[in-house]
C-alpha cells in the first residue's frame, strides 16, 4: 500500500470514526480511536439508575373521548389527523400545530368540513408546540416531525402529563432512546412509536399463525426496508430536505423499524427474549451519487457536489438471547421493488412476503402451499378485526389500512384503560438499530451489544396486547 492509500485510509477511518461517535453523544466531527469509541459505547449501553418505574403493561384510568394535539401535519400528520377525525366522538382534536402555516390550516379547514368546528392553530415559530403542550386540556400528543425532533417534543410533551405517539423512528441516537425510556417511567405516561406495519393484514396473520405454534420453534428471521425513495430524498418532500442530511452524514441502518417491528413480535423481543447483539456491514455508496448527476431536482444541484456518507445497501445481522437470528436490510437508492421481506422460519413452518408465501411441513417439504390452502390458512388465521373494521378500512384506508387499524387501536385503548399494543421499550429497541448499526459500520463491522432498556424485565413472557383483541 503506498502512501496515498495509506491516508485515504486513515481519512476515511477519522472520517466514520467521528460519525459513529456522534451516534454516541461523542462530540461530532472529531476522529475517535476505535477504542475509545468502543469504550465509550461500553459504558453508555449500561442502565442508568431508574428514576421512576417500569411502564411495561401501563394502564391509566379510561378517557372516554381522547383530546388530540398533533405536532406536524405533513406528509404523515395530514392522515393521521383524518384518522383521528373519523373516531369522533371516541377521540377530539383540539389544537394543531406545524412552523408551517399553511400546512396547519390544511387541516384546520379539513376539520371544519367534516365536524369539528373549534380547532386552535399554533404555528409561525419553531417553538408554538412548546406553548401548545402546556395546556391542560389535552390528553395525547401525535408528532410526525423530522427525526432529530422526535424526542424533545415526546419528553417534553410527558412532562407536561400528556401520553404521546410518535412517528418512526422514535429516536435516532442512544441518548435519545434512553430519554425516552427514563422519562416515560419518570412520568407514568404512555410513549408508542406508530409502527403502522406490525398492523397490516399479513403482519398479523403471520403473528397470530407465529402465536398458535404452527411455524414451531422459531429460530430466525428476515426483515427489511426495501424502498426507492431517490426522488423523495433529493427532491422537495422533506421539510428543509432533512433526509437528505442524514445521507449524507451517517452510514448504517436509518430506517429500520417496518421490517422489524413486525418481526420482533412474532419472536417475542421484549416478552421472553431480547436483541443480543448485531453486526452491520454497508456496501459502497453509487445510487444518490448517480441519481444527483443525473436526474436531480433543477432546484438541488449542489446535491452533485455532495459527497453522501450512507451506503445503497445496509445489513444488519442482530442474533437474540435465545439464539435466533434477524438478517435486517436498508436500501433506498436503488430500483429494487418495493419489499420488507417479512420471513419468518420454525421448526414446522415458513412464511416469505412479496409475494406471500407459505410452507408448512405437515403439507410436504420443498413446496409452497397452493393457492387454495393459503386462502384456507388466511381465512383461519387472519386476525379479526380486519373483518371487524372492514367498512371503516375501505373507507378511511392509509396504507391498505393499517394507519386506519393502529389509530383506532390506539383510541380504543386509552378509551378503555388498557395498556397500548406496543410500549416505549418496544419503540426504542427496534429504533436503537440506527446507532448500533452505525457503529458497527464505522469500527469495522464488529459485533456491538443492545442496551437492556427493561433493566430485565424482557423475561416475562407477557402477550401482546393486540392478540387478546382476536
Amino acid at each position: 500500500m503506498n502512501n496515498h492509500e495509506k491516508n485515504n485510509g486513515r481519512r476515511k477511518f477519522l472520517k466514520t470514526s467521528a460519525l459513529g461517535g456522534a451516534f454516541l453523544g461523542l462530540t461530532p466531527a472529531v476522529g475517535y480511536s476505535k477504542e475509545t469509541i468502543q469504550e465509550q459505547f461500553e459504558k453508555k449501553i449500561q442502565a442508568p439508575k431508574a428514576k421512576g418505574k417500569s411502564v411495561m403493561g401501563l394502564k391509566v384510568d379510561p378517557i372516554k373521548q381522547v383530546r388530540v394535539a398533533f405536532i406536524g401535519v405533513g406528509n404523515r400528520g395530514t392522515g393521521h389527523v383524518r384518522n383521528i377525525n373519523a373516531l369522533h366522538p371516541k377521540a377530539k382534536i383540539v389544537a394543531i400545530c406545524d412552523v408551517r402555516r399553511n400546512l396547519a390550516q390544511n387541516s384546520i379547514d379539513y376539520l371544519k368540513k367534516n365536524g369539528q368546528k373549534k380547532v386552535d392553530i399554533y404555528t409561525d415559530s419553531e417553538d408554538a408546540w412548546k406553548t401548545m403542550l402546556q395546556r391542560d386540556d389535552i390528553d395525547l400528543v401525535i408528532i410526525s416531525t423530522p427525526w432529530k425532533q422526535h424526542v424533545p417534543m415526546s419528553v417534553y410533551a410527558m412532562e407536561q402529563g400528556k401520553h404521546v405517539a410518535l412517528e418512526v423512528p422514535a429516536a435516532y441516537t442512544l441518548e435519545g432512546c434512553w430519554k425516552l425510556v427514563n422519562t416515560a417511567e419518570e412520568t407514568q405516561r404512555n410513549c408508542m412509536m406508530m409502527e403502522n406495519v406490525c398492523y397490516g393484514d399479513e403482519e398479523l396473520w403471520v403473528l397470530n399463525m407465529a402465536n398458535q405454534g404452527i411455524f414451531g420453534d422459531l429460530t430466525y428471521a428476515e426483515a427489511a426496508y426495501i424502498h426507492d425513495l431517490r426522488y423523495q430524498i433529493l427532491g422537495n418532500s422533506y421539510y428543509e430536505n432533512w433526509r437528505a442530511k442524514h445521507h449524507i452524514t451517517s452510514d448504517g441502518n436509518l430506517y429500520p423499524t417496518h421490517g422489524l417491528g413486525p418481526v420482533a413480535q412474532y419472536l417475542g423481543i421484549g416478552r421472553g427474549d431480547r436483541f443480543n447483539h448485531l453486526v452491520s456491514m454497508s456496501s459502497l455508496e453509487a445510487g444518490l451519487t448517480k441519481y444527483a448527476n443525473e436526474k436531480s431536482d433543477p432546484n438541488h444541484e449542489y446535491y452533485k457536489h455532495t459527497e453522501f456518507a450512507h451506503g445503497d445497501m445496509n445489513n444488519a445481522l442482530i442474533k437474540t438471547h435465545k439464539g435466533r437470528t434477524i438478517l435486517l436490510q436498508h436500501d433506498v437508492v436503488t430500483p429494487r421493488p418495493y419489499s420488507r421481506i417479512n420471513a419468518l422460519a420454525g421448526t414446522k413452518g415458513y412464511h416469505e412476503g412479496y409475494p406471500s408465501r407459505l410452507a408448512l411441513d405437515e403439507k410436504g417439504a420443498h413446496n409452497w402451499l397452493s393457492e387454495a390452502d393459503q386462502k384456507e390458512m388466511k381465512e383461519q388465521y387472519r386476525h379479526s378485526i380486519w373483518n371487524t373494521l372492514k367498512t371503516q378500512i375501505e373507507k378511511y384506508g392509509g396504507h391498505g389500512g393499517m394507519d386506519f387499524i393502529m389509530i383506532y387501536r390506539l383510541i380504543d385503548n386509552l378509551n378503555k384503560g388498557i395498556p397500548l399494543d406496543m410500549d416505549v421499550y418496544d419503540g426504542v429497541d427496534w429504533s436503537v438499530v440506527t446507532p448500533l448499526s452505525v457503529t458497527s459500520v464505522a469500527l469495522g463491522s464488529i459485533p456491538v451489544k443492545f442496551p437492556d432498556f427493561t433493566r430485565g424485565k424482557w423475561k416475562e413472557n407477557r402477550k401482546l396486547e393486540i392478540l387478546k383483541a382476536l
